[in-house]
């Protein structure tokens, strides 16, 4: 169920309330115009009745009728993925059975068994029992399933995501958490595989305006500052080239420039470790042309050819996805150029057509497939998807990952010997391009030639690279494998390489439990070998054979046990002794927390992951093993453990306490000048009395690196620092980083 607000306040009337839907209503059947045949306008009606009297007694969170929820994802269907008829009926059905009595029989009976398809992928498994998973990560897995079926359900998905992300500001604190944390983890990624590049640009920059609110707000803020100055540049940047079109006969053309998103320039200014005033390519000029079809390449080319003759490219930068499209179908020609007062513009040129294909994604990839002949990338990736689904038993936390890794990354092409092209993950391998080849190759793999040259099973593939594999007989696949390779298809076979190994290796120590049974005249049955099982702690029948042949597990024990009949009993426990619980000290790491609205005093512990300090935005998150531990928003774990465990999430804010201090770190870079490193520690521990926990300092050619930890009361006081410490002279940078060490 997506209850999410859209309006801080609301405070509609109820006739202007039905006012109001008729008129989103009615937006939404202009939006479908083109695309109505006869009976489309009574089928459409018919679902957003049947929504609006199932949904009538709900309300989203900011009060507003529930309908106004499916109404939107319906009209993003039609607007901004360009769905029709059918899909924009389970846009407007798809909370219908898992939130209300409607059943997938009722709607089955009035759509027809295509649509209740679509309906049962986009329902939540209401309850999960396997204790290896969560609701959440069965949820996406489900989902992901009906991928190679109907990717419509995908599509759907992602509008329904969306809506709910641009509704996202009144929910609760750890809800906004959850979902911009699932949403940049898996739904943004796979909107961009599904070639809808808005959509994740979108998706990217809401999640990080909650996961990232000060950060988001500066850079928004940074934007807005420099637009006219931005506007001005890319004005004196055009009219030359749109002077040269002109001149060379290009007549039916768009050119404009477009901001980079807020999240695309955080990533950057995190990658390559540089301020909002060093990102150069804040914007992109984007030419649309109108050729025809047989002439789009020659066209893009010819206006490449245009620009660099104005302006010189950078020859590393320039992207040919024009010879090279991406498997969803995304083509184009970017290049990066010395624009006036020596900066960097990224240019990219496309067709009409092919800029559909970037906006649209995947339902204008199948409006301009028609007639196209040869499979697509899109189909090839399909397929692999296919060929991984119908052979995957592991859990929903390692099938998500996998999927992620495997699907949902930048691909590379390589080519086989006889220069057949293969698709991969980016990071993959060559022992993932011998899986991709066969699985036999795969399992038979011991090295590679890349490009003539021989390296090893665990040398990481670049694109444009030949790869011939070597294999031998003797060749097995091992446990290592699985952390040399990304990909889903070779993960899941070096596993079942493995499993079948195993039961080699289980089938001689259920024989020699079989005898040991035997000789105290027990029966070797269900009952006997399950007892053993849990008495053991092993997962599985297999893994108590299995472990009884390695000799970890001793039948020496089976002494212990009472044998009743042929029955084994296990011997009873031992009354544990009861240990007294430590008291929580006042040490180093236990500044104390306040959960909810009350003022409770919880024990925890802080994550080694990314070193907490008061002031911090901070989440609770329940371990299995290690009780409560305390996270930054912007931890590297964060999304992983939101997305997938997000009902382990506390409410947490920090109390206030001066006493205790913080162990956080600080790197310094700047020029290597007689007496900064005194400047530096005289700032620290003199000015602002701040402890020194280590320090060391590395310096060459000029430039000194140094990694400072100290001791800090909170986030305020580690911000002064950085503040005081970049205005001295000489300093380059200062950064705060989460390592434990220096």
């Amino acid at each position: 169920m997506d209850s999410i607000v859209t309006l801080p306040k609301y405070n509609l009337t109820e006739a202007q309330e039905r006012k109001e839907i008729i008129r989103q209503y009615r937006a939404l059947l202009r939006a479908l115009k083109t695309k109505l045949k006869k009976g489309d306008k009574e089928l459409v009606r018919h679902a957003f009745e049947m929504a609006a009297e199932a949904h009538k007694t709900m309300r989203r969170k900011s009060g507003e009728p529930y309908i106004t929820h499916p109404l939107a994802v319906a009209m993003i269907c039609v607007e901004e993925i360009g769905l029709g008829v059918r899909s924009t009926i389970c846009a407007l059905l798809h909370d219908t059975v898992e939130d209300t009595d409607v059943t997938l029989d009722d709607v089955e009976r009035e759509f027809g068994s295509e649509i209740a398809r679509i309906i049962d992928g986009l329902t939540k498994i209401a309850n999960v029992v396997d204790t290896n998973t969560t609701q959440q990560a069965e949820n996406f897995k489900k989902i992901l399933l009906t991928l190679t079926d109907d990717p419509r359900v995908i599509l759907i998905k992602l509008a329904d995501r969306l809506h709910n992300m641009r509704t996202l500001d009144s929910m609760k604190r750890e809800k906004q958490l959850k979902i911009s944390s699932e949403t940049v983890y898996v739904y943004a990624p796979l909107a961009h595989r599904m070639g809808l590049y808005a959509i994740k640009t979108e998706m990217e920059d809401l999640s990080m305006k909650f996961l990232e609110p000060d950060t988001y707000r500066e850079i928004a803020r940074k934007l807005s500052e420099t637009k006219r100055e931005r506007t001005r540049y890319i004005n004196e940047f055009i009219r030359p080239i749109k002077e040269k079109l002109e001149q060379a006969g290009v007549v039916d053309f768009e050119i404009y420039g477009r901001p980079k998103s807020i999240h695309s320039i955080w990533n950057k200014m995190r990658k390559k470790d540089v301020t909002f005033d060093e990102v150069y390519d804040l914007f992109a000029i984007r030419i649309i042309l109108n050729p025809t079809l047989e002439r789009e390449k020659e066209e893009c080319w010819k206006v490449y050819s245009l620009i660099t003759d104005m302006y010189n490219p950078s020859p590393e930068r320039l992207r040919d996805w024009l010879s090279n499209p991406k498997s969803n179908g995304y083509e184009a020609l970017h290049t990066t150029v010395m624009g006036p007062q020596g900066k960097w513009v990224e240019v990219q040129i496309r067709t009409k057509r092919m800029n559909e294909i970037a906006e649209k994604g995947l339902a204008a990839h199948y409006k301009y497939k028609e007639g196209a002949g040869d499979e697509s990338r899109f189909d090839q990736w399909f397929s692999q998807i296919r060929e991984v689904l119908s052979n995957q038993d592991t859990n929903s936390i390692d099938f998500l990952q996998e999927f992620k890794t495997s699907f949902l990354t930048e691909e590379i092409y390589v080519y086989t010997p006889k220069g057949d092209v293969k698709m991969l993950p980016k990071g993959a391998t060559a022992l993932d391009f011998a899986f991709a080849v066969h699985s036999d190759i795969g399992s038979r793999c011991i090295g590679a030639k890349v490009n003539h040259k021989l390296v090893p099973i665990g040398h990481k593939l670049r694109s444009g690279d030949q790869i011939e594999i070597i294999t031998s007989s003797k060749q097995r696949p091992n446990e290592d494998w699985l952390n040399i390779v990304v990909t889903a298809k070779a993960k899941s076979k070096i596993k079942d390489s493995l499993k079948e190994e195993k039961r080699k290796i289980a089938d001689e120590g259920k024989y020699l439990l079989q005898r040991k049974l035997e000789q105290m005249g027990v029966a070797f049955n269900v009952h006997n070998v399950d007892e053993l099982v849990s008495f053991y702690k092993t997962n599985s029948q297999l893994d108590l054979f299995y472990k009884i042949a390695i000799k970890t597990i001793d039948l020496k024990d089976l002494a212990e046990f009472q044998v009743l009949g042929d029955r084994l009993e296990p011997p009873r426990p031992v009354k544990p002794v009861e240990v007294p619980v430590k008291e929580h000290s006042g040490g180093k790491d236990s500044e104390l927390i306040i959960f909810g609205e009350s003022s409770d005093k919880i024990l925890y512990t802080l994550a080694n992951c990314c070193k907490p300090i008061p002031g911090d935005d901070v989440f609770g998150f329940i371990t299995a093993t290690e009780g409560l531990k305390i996270h930054r928003t912007n931890c590297p774990n964060a999304a992983r453990l939101l997305s997938h465990y997000g009902h382990r999430v506390v409410k947490t804010k920090w109390a206030k306490n001066k006493e205790i201090s913080f162990l956080t770190g600080i790197r310094i870079v700047g020029l290597d000048d007689v007496g900064v490193i005194n400047k530096i520690t005289n700032l620290i521990s003199g000015e602002m009395r701040i402890n020194i926990s280590a320090l060391t300092i590395e310096a060459e050619e000029g430039i000194f690196r140094g990694n400072i930890r100290l001791y800090v009361h909170d986030k305020e006081e580690l911000d002064e620092l950085v503040v005081r410490l970049k205005a001295l002279t000489g300093i380059q940078s200062v950064e705060r980083y989460d390592t434990d060490s220096v």
